[in-house]
């Protein structure tokens, strides 16, 4: 009679781990990604004309042997489907969390869990949030919130108009202090999910890439607004 409980219990273990494997692999696309979008916007530094050419040569990629714009439009395809695929995961692995508590009871602090960790859930909502207004902003309508205008054809000046207004600049910095905490931790659970955590050394290695990551990450997308509402970048 136990059996066919012991098969299901072994089917949802699976499958839990698969959600976990999918939610590493998803959030490594999109470490890869922000790496290279902040890199990207610290060329503003380089000035108007420098950052708009490489604005325009994300465009070229692949040419001739892809259209214009073929190779950004995979890579949008790409982590679109992260995003779905790293927040269905999510979702499912919270659900599951939640529906494995019987009976309500009260939850103690644990002292020996991150900041990050706590808040992972309410961070990535506050990400997913913030990607959604972020590129109706820069990307989709491109507001310029100096003048009202938009469909702006000059990717730095709707850059500076924008971290120009100072609230601009606090929600960005917000969003990237939700982004290091995210990264903080979603670095070492994508580490341990795919097996390197197995000693205490590697554990506290993986700690370490985590903080790393989210102070690189974070502190670098932070500079241009920053220099940008004081005036550096004009």
């Amino acid at each position: 009679m136990a059996t066919p409980t012991l098969v299901k219990g072994a089917r949802s273990t699976r499958s839990t781990i698969a959600l976990k494997l999918a939610m590493a692999v998803s959030g490594l696309i999109f470490i890869g990604y922000v790496l290279a979008h902040m890199y990207g916007n610290l060329k503003a530094f380089s000035g108007e004309e420098a950052f708009n050419e490489y604005a325009h040569h994300i465009r070229e990629i692949g040419e001739p042997i892809l259209p214009h714009a073929g190779a950004l439009w995979i890579f949008r395809v790409v982590l679109l489907l992260a995003l779905v695929v790293h927040v269905a995961s999510a979702v499912a692995l919270w659900r599951r969390a939640s529906k494995a508590r019987t009976q309500k009871y009260a939850v103690k602090k644990n002292i020996r869990s991150s900041l990050s960790s706590r808040t992972m859930r309410w961070g990535g909502l506050t990400l997913l949030l913030f990607i959604v207004w972020h590129l109706l902003h820069f990307t989709i309508v491109k507001v310029d919130v100096s003048t009202g205008d938009t469909g702006s054809d000059n990717p730095y000046r709707l850059l500076v108009d924008s971290f120009d207004v100072w609230w601009m600049t606090v929600i960005y910095l917000v969003a990237m202090l939700a982004l290091a905490m995210h990264l903080h931790h979603g670095m070492f659970s994508a580490i341990q999910t795919l097996g390197f955590t197995n000693t205490a050394k590697s554990r506290a290695r993986a700690r370490e890439a985590g903080w790393i990551l989210a102070v690189v990450v974070a502190g670098g997308f932070s500079l241009v607004p920053i220099f940008t509402l004081f005036g550096v970048i004009s």
